[in-house]
């Protein structure tokens, strides 16, 4: 066992997992997000969105089901999720076919970074605790 993978079964926890999933999920909305604001002139673009509750059912799904080989360890890293992607209807579409509303998305990407910063502080909050119990194993309080 490398010390990577030692660290690495040191501080995950099914939290930490969760936190990871939660965050992966949360930076694939916002990539969406900003993929729609950049193609806000493109003619007969459509605007994209996920489901964040059902997609990070879905991650934790498949971290679930992944086996650990190698180096994965059995956690799901970024690379191997893929969100499902989905046009947004009902959205006014301009002459030009295009759909993505500035206002919308601008609120979506304030949403996506509250969260990132929610998980973010969350996992901090973890790896502390984490920590305070490795620096405090083995020693007692007189």
């Amino acid at each position: 066992m490398s010390t990577t993978d030692g660290m690495h079964s040191m501080t995950s926890t099914a939290m930490t997992e969760a936190l990871s999933r939660f965050l992966d999920v949360d930076v694939a909305r916002y990539k969406l997000v900003a993929t729609n604001l950049a193609n806000i002139d493109t003619p007969g673009y459509q605007t994209r969105d996920l489901d964040f509750r059902t997609e990070l059912r879905r991650a934790s799904a498949e971290a679930s089901g992944v086996e650990p080989t190698g180096n994965d360890q059995g956690h799901l890293s970024t690379a191997s999720f893929q969100p499902v992607a989905r046009r947004v209807h009902g959205l006014i579409e301009r002459p030009d076919g295009n759909n993505v509303s500035v206002e919308r998305e601008s609120l979506l990407l304030a949403e996506a970074q509250m969260k990132f910063n929610l998980g973010i502080q969350l996992l901090k909050d973890q790896f502390h605790t984490i920590s305070l119990a490795i620096n405090s194993g083995g020693s007692t309080s007189s």
